[in-house]
Formats: C-alpha cells, sequence, structure tokens
C-alpha cells in the first residue's frame, strides 16, 4: 500500500472513529421506576415524566436512554460511580438528596397526600394529627420533610412497604389508617392493578393535601453529572412541560 493510500485509509478511519465517539457522548442513560400514570415501561412513551425528559434532551441534540427498576436499585445504581448511569428521576425535592446529586429545574409536578377508607375517613390539619395513627409508606421514597422526620425519629407510626399497590391493598383491607400516595397514582392503580381492582371502592384520597410536588431528575455529582444537567436545564425551557405532562396524564 502506498503512503497516499495510507494516509487516504488512516484519515478515514480517524473521521470514522471521530463520529463513533460523538455519537456514543450524545447517548444519556438514567434509571427509572415503575411509578404510573408518570414512568413505566408499559406505558405509552414510557410515561409523562419520561416524555418530557426524553424531550428537552432531545432538544439539546442528545439521546436518552432509560431502564428501569425497583426503585431502590434505580437510586443506587444512578449513584454508582462505575455505572453508565448519569442519574435517575423522577424524584421529589430533599436536602439530603441534594447532598448527593445534581438536581435539575422542575419538570412537572403531582399532589401528594393520603389514602384513606372511606368508611373510615380521617381529618387533620397538622403532623401532631398524625402520632397515633398507622401509616403507610413506600421504601426510599422521598415524602415531605417534616413528615420524613416524624417517621424517622418515631412521631409518627410508619409501616414500610416496597411498592404504592402493596400500601393501597393494606389500606384497603384494614391494616393501615391512611396511605402516603400521589392521587395521579392512586388514581391509576385503582383502574389498572389486578389486586387493587376488586376492593378499589373502599379507598379514596383525603382532602387535605400534603403538598403539590415538584419533580426533578437527580444527577451523579461530578463534572459529567453537573454538566447534563445544565444542559437538560437548557433544553426543559425549549419545551412545553405542562403540555406533555397534561396529555400523558390526561388531565
Amino acid at each position: 500500500m502506498n503512503r497516499n493510500v495510507l494516509s487516504s485509509v488512516l484519515t478515514l478511519l480517524l473521521i470514522v472513529f471521530s463520529n463513533t465517539s460523538h455519537a456514543e457522548t450524545k447517548t444519556v442513560y438514567l434509571t427509572s421506576l415503575s411509578w404510573p400514570p408518570y414512568s413505566g415501561k408499559e406505558l405509552s412513551n414510557n410515561g409523562p415524566s419520561i416524555a418530557v425528559a426524553k424531550a428537552a434532551f432531545k432538544a439539546m441534540g442528545y439521546n436518552l436512554v432509560v431502564d428501569f427498576y425497583p426503585w431502590s436499585r434505580a437510586v443506587a445504581l444512578a449513584k454508582d460511580s462505575t455505572s453508565k448511569y448519569a442519574g435517575y428521576f423522577p424524584e421529589y425535592y430533599s436536602t439530603s438528596v441534594a447532598q448527593e446529586f445534581h438536581y435539575s429545574n422542575e419538570m412537572g409536578n403531582g399532589p401528594l397526600g393520603f389514602a384513606q377508607q372511606i368508611a373510615n375517613p380521617i381529618s387533620w390539619s397538622s403532623m401532631d394529627d398524625l402520632a397515633k395513627l398507622n401509616i403507610g409508606v413506600v421504601q426510599d421514597y422521598v415524602n415531605t420533610t417534616e413528615l420524613d422526620t416524624r417517621v424517622a425519629d418515631g412521631r409518627i407510626k410508619a409501616k414500610t412497604v416496597t411498592s404504592d399497590a402493596t400500601n393501597l391493598v393494606k389500606l384497603a383491607n384494614g391494616r393501615l389508617d391512611l396511605a402516603v400516595v400521589d392521587q395521579n397514582v392512586m388514581n391509576y392503580l385503582k383502574k389498572t392493578n389486578t389486586r387493587l381492582k376488586p376492593i378499589a371502592d373502599k379507598i379514596e384520597f383525603n382532602s387535605t393535601l400534603l403538598e403539590n410536588k415538584k419533580l426533578y431528575i437527580c444527577f451523579k455529582k461530578d463534572a459529567n453529572g453537573k454538566k447534563l444537567q445544565e444542559i437538560f436545564d437548557q433544553g426543559l425551557g425549549r419545551i412545553d412541560i405542562e403540555g406533555i405532562m397534561k396529555k400523558g396524564l390526561n388531565l
């Protein structure tokens, strides 16, 4: 092979390698969970939270790949410095989580409160009113700062479960007084979950809201995570977040 041909081949290989590397850096990997109607493999477009995230990254020229895991696993993989994942979502804001991750700007919101038994409605106006009740919470979920603090120090008696569906089934069967849940999640599960559907008419959403919770992506707390958080935030400014969320939630 003469020198000119060899030079041309090497140049072509460098161009191909450069383009391949560039394409690879344009793909972002995040973890999520099955949390319908916001996120889930079984949902149209994987749910509105996933649709918002993909649209924001696409607006910045990035492709987003989301892999679904149980919640605790999703968070652990995002935290693992050796994993390919740059973060996880959707998450509520927490000062403790903010020490370990870079939070994005808001990418949607949802009403967080309590599900209750229709036959045994609960009237409450302060956290003190909840002290004597058995309340179901999902393992490793962030709720509100005050509620989580009182659960952690024992002032509120919490029963921990692994999913919202299990929490609501326990409530409907009279094993809990209240269950912490997003209202949209509760409404979805009442219509679709095979365990909950037969007893769905036993529960309702309590009229006193804990908080209208904002949703975020949590990015790894490293230089690449910070870079992707800033890119994502720019992308959010270029899309119709509310429109995508309303369409996905059928609001």
